[in-house]
């Protein structure tokens, strides 16, 4: 244990996914020994990104604006909507340049062990979005793993009473790996070899 705020900064930053305790101290340390404009430059952006940034009202996804980029480009395939669990399966979906549609962000997976039902989903916006007679074709492309199948299977059994074609990306994504580590070639052929989701 070190004294006073050296060992708040390595506690704050172990809280962060993905950061160990060991990982905390390295980068603790590493902000100590850098120029102070570093430290700086990270505070201010931490606290610019927690004042401007939101969640599209329509979509989810994260926006400087109430509508994010990809709801407001009228280019777009309106009668498409691949519904995705984070923002960051946005991004990596449009990295494989292969889907030219819309996007619904649910905020999560289904996981009854860390007290995630579907009522913390947003899951009633998309049954909104999906009264739009236009829409011809719900993709889901939750994570191949437990929580993201329990999640594609439940929005696969609601949504086949209202007609709507439901589709599940296709084999050659990991069971058990997360969309935002997919290569584009993988997630790119998953996404154009998708199939019925039931």
């Amino acid at each position: 244990m070190y004294e006073g705020v050296v060992q708040e900064l390595i506690d704050e930053l172990g809280r962060l996914p993905g950061v160990g305790p060991k990982s905390a101290q390295r980068i603790a340390f590493y902000l100590l020994q850098t120029e102070d404009d570093l430290a700086e430059r990270l505070a201010k952006v931490l606290i610019e990104v927690k004042e401007r940034v939101r969640f599209c009202d329509i979509c989810g996804n994260v926006s400087e604006q109430e509508r994010c980029n990809i709801c407001r480009d009228v280019r777009r395939d309106q009668t498409l909507i691949c519904v995705v669990e984070e923002s960051k399966d946005v991004q990596a979906i449009e990295r494989t340049r292969e889907f030219r549609g819309l996007y619904h962000v649910l905020g999560g997976a289904i996981s009854p062990i860390e007290g995630i039902g579907p009522d913390q989903l947003r899951i009633k916006e998309l049954m909104a979005r999906l009264s739009n007679p236009d829409i011809k074709e719900v993709i889901l492309a939750t994570d191949p793993n437990l929580e993201g199948e329990a999640t594609a299977t439940y929005l696969s059994r609601m949504l086949s009473t209202m007609g709507i074609p439901v589709t599940r990306l296709a084999s050659g994504l990991p069971v058990g790996g997360d969309l935002e580590y997919a290569d584009e070639v993988t997630l790119g052929r998953a996404f154009s070899g998708r199939r019925p989701a039931n």
